[in-house]
C-alpha cells in the first residue's frame, strides 16, 4: 500500500510539473541557466541583423515582475555602442499610451468614451453632418470614417504644426463612411486623441504624458515629440536607415507631424517597464483595462492595440510601428505575463521580416529553436542584385538583336511588342495604387515607397530604360521597312 501511494506521489508530482510548465512557458527560462538563454538571444539578435543588413537595434524583454533583459545592439555611424538606455523612436507603438491617457480621464469622469467627440468642441462646425457621431470611442477603435485617401496624412502639405489644427480637418472632409461602421487604420485618429487629452486635461500632450504615464511607471528616459525634425536634431538617437542593393544607406526622416499617434521616443530599459505595467494592473481600473486590451467591435484592433486570444499562446496584445528609417515591434503575452519589444535604426522594407524577431526571441525563451527563413534582407537583396545584371545582360544583347533584325515588322506586331514593352513602366506607374490597396488603404509618399521598394523600382527603371531603347529600334526598324516598300 505505501508503495503504491508513493508510485501515486510521484505520478502525480509529475502531472504538476508538467502542468505548471504548460501553463507558464517562461518555466523553460527559469529551468535553463539565465546565462545561456541570454547568450542564445544575443546570437539571434547579431545573425538576424546582419541577415538583414540592420546597423542598431535594441531589445525589451520583461517577464512576470522583472525586467528580464534590455539591451543594445549595434553602433552609432560614429562608432558608439547602443545600448539598453539608447532612446529609440517607437512610432505607432505610441498609440497604446495616447489611448491609455484617455481612459485614465474617462476614469476620473472627464471624458466619456461614448460621447461625440465633437461634443468637447463645440465651435466645430462640420460640413459633413456625420462628422458629430464620431465618438471616443470610434477614433480608439480606428472606425471614425477616416481614412488616408479623404483625409491625407503621410502625404498632407503642408504638415499640421500643433494639435490644435487637426480640429480643422473635420470641418471640410466628407467621410469615406458611416462612424462605427467599418475599420480604417489613420494615425490622424490619433492625433485628435491628443488633443482631446490636452484640451480636457489643460496640459500639453507631452507634459501629461510624463506626468501620468512616464514618471509613474519610471519610465525617465522617454519622451514625446511633436514631429519627426525633432527626432533628426537628437543626437543621442540612431541616425535612421533605409535598406537598398543590399546596402543600409543613413537617411533623416521626411518631416511628419506625429504627436499623439507615433510621437514617443524610448528605451530598451523604460519600455520593459511599460509591458510589465500591461499585466501589473498600475494604469486604470480593473474594468478599463480590459476595455484596454480588448479589441474593437469591428475587426481586432481596440484601444491602441491589436488584440488576439490564440490556443497556445493566450491572451496578446500587440502592435508594429513604421518610419521610414525606423521600425519597431511589440508583443505582450498577458496570460504568460511576458513582453518583448525591438527597435530598430532602419525602416518599413518589402524583404525585411521585423516581426520575425519577435517571433524568434519567443521561442529561445520558451527553449525552443528560433526558425530561421532563406527570405531574409540579405538574400533577397542579393536576388534582386542578381536580376538587375541579369536584366543588363539581356537587355543589351536584345538590343544588339534587334538591330541584326532581317524579318519584316507588321503594325500588329509592334503593337503587340510595345504593349508587352510598357509592362514594367505600367507596373511603376501603377505602384501608388498599389501599396495602398496591399496596405489596407494608407496613402505612401513616394519617398515611403522608395525607402519600402528601392531595390525592385531600381529593378523596374532598368527593364523599362532597355524596353524605351528597344521600343524604338522596333519603330525604326518598321518606319525603315515602310520607306523601303514604297521606294
Amino acid at each position: 500500500m505505501l508503495k503504491l501511494k508513493k508510485k501515486m506521489y510521484i505520478a502525480i508530482s509529475c502531472l504538476l510539473l508538467v502542468c505548471s510548465m504548460c501553463a507558464n512557458p517562461m518555466f523553460a527560462t527559469e529551468a535553463r541557466d539565465r546565462t545561456e538563454v541570454l547568450r542564445d538571444i544575443d546570437e539571434f539578435m547579431d545573425r538576424s541583423m546582419k541577415a538583414n543588413n540592420i546597423s542598431a537595434a535594441s531589445l525589451a524583454i520583461a517577464s512576470n515582475d522583472e525586467v528580464f533583459y534590455a539591451k543594445g545592439y549595434g553602433t552609432f555611424a560614429d562608432g558608439q555602442s547602443v545600448t539598453g538606455d539608447t532612446p529609440f523612436p517607437i512610432a505607432s507603438l505610441s498609440k497604446s499610451f495616447t489611448a491609455l491617457a484617455v481612459l485614465q480621464l474617462a476614469e476620473n469622469g472627464q471624458i466619456d468614451l461614448d460621447a461625440a467627440y465633437a461634443s468637447y468642441f463645440p465651435e466645430l462646425s462640420p460640413q459633413d453632418p456625420r462628422i458629430r457621431e464620431i465618438t471616443v470611442r470610434h477614433l480608439l477603435n480606428q472606425t471614425s470614417g477616416l481614412n488616408d485617401k479623404i483625409n491625407p496624412d503621410m502625404t498632407r502639405n503642408p504638415q499640421f504644426q500643433s494639435l490644435h489644427e487637426a480640429n480643422r480637418l473635420l470641418t471640410e472632409v466628407q467621410l469615406v463612411h458611416s462612424p462605427g461602421t467599418a475599420y480604417s487604420y489613420h494615425n490622424p485618429n490619433y492625433v485628435l486623441l491628443a488633443n482631446l487629452v490636452e484640451s480636457v486635461s489643460g496640459e500639453r500632450f507631452t507634459d501629461y504624458l510624463k506626468k501620468h504615464i512616464f514618471e509613474p511607471l519610471g519610465m525617465s528616459h522617454t519622451f514625446s515629440v511633436t514631429t519627426t525634425q525633432q527626432i533628426n536634431e537628437n543626437k543621442t538617437i540612431p541616425l535612421g536607415h533605409y535598406l537598398s542593393l543590399g546596402r543600409s544607406i543613413e537617411q533623416t526622416e521626411p518631416l511628419w507631424f506625429i504627436e499623439g499617434p507615433a510621437g514617443i521616443v524610448s528605451t530598451a530599459k523604460d519600455m520593459s517597464l511599460w509591458m510589465l505595467a500591461q499585466y501589473q494592473g498600475r494604469l486604470v481600473s480593473p474594468a478599463l483595462m480590459k476595455q484596454y486590451h480588448s479589441s474593437g467591435v469591428i475587426g481586432p484592433y481596440g484601444m491602441g492595440w491589436l488584440a488576439d486570444q490564440g490556443k497556445s499562446s493566450g491572451r496578446t496584445i500587440s502592435h508594429s510601428g513604421i518610419f521610414w528609417t525606423y521600425k519597431s515591434e511589440e508583443m505582450v503575452y498577458l496570460d504568460e505575463q511576458m513582453g518583448i519589444a525591438v527597435m530598430f535604426n532602419s525602416g518599413l522594407n518589402a524583404f525585411v521580416n521585423y516581426s520575425a524577431f519577435i517571433d524568434g526571441i519567443t521561442d529561445i525563451i520558451r527553449g525552443e529553436k528560433p526558425e530561421t527563413s532563406f527570405l531574409n534582407g540579405r538574400n533577397m537583396e542579393t536576388i534582386m542584385i542578381a536580376l538587375i545584371l541579369a536584366t543588363l545582360i539581356w537587355g543589351v544583347y536584345a538590343y544588339y538583336r534587334i538591330l541584326r533584325r532581317k524579318k519584316r515588322l507588321t503594325i500588329s506586331k509592334l503593337i503587340l511588342i510595345t504593349v508587352g514593352r510598357l509592362f514594367p513602366i505600367l507596373i511603376l506607374l501603377s505602384l501608388s495604387p498599389l501599396v495602398t490597396f496591399i496596405g489596407g488603404g494608407r496613402v505612401l509618399p513616394w519617398f515611403g515607397i522608395w525607402t519600402t521598394l528601392s531595390s525592385p523600382i531600381i529593378w523596374l527603371v532598368v527593364w523599362s530604360l532597355f524596353n524605351f531603347v528597344h521600343l524604338a529600334c522596333y519603330v525604326y526598324i518598321y518606319v525603315e521597312n515602310k520607306k523601303n516598300s514604297y521606294a
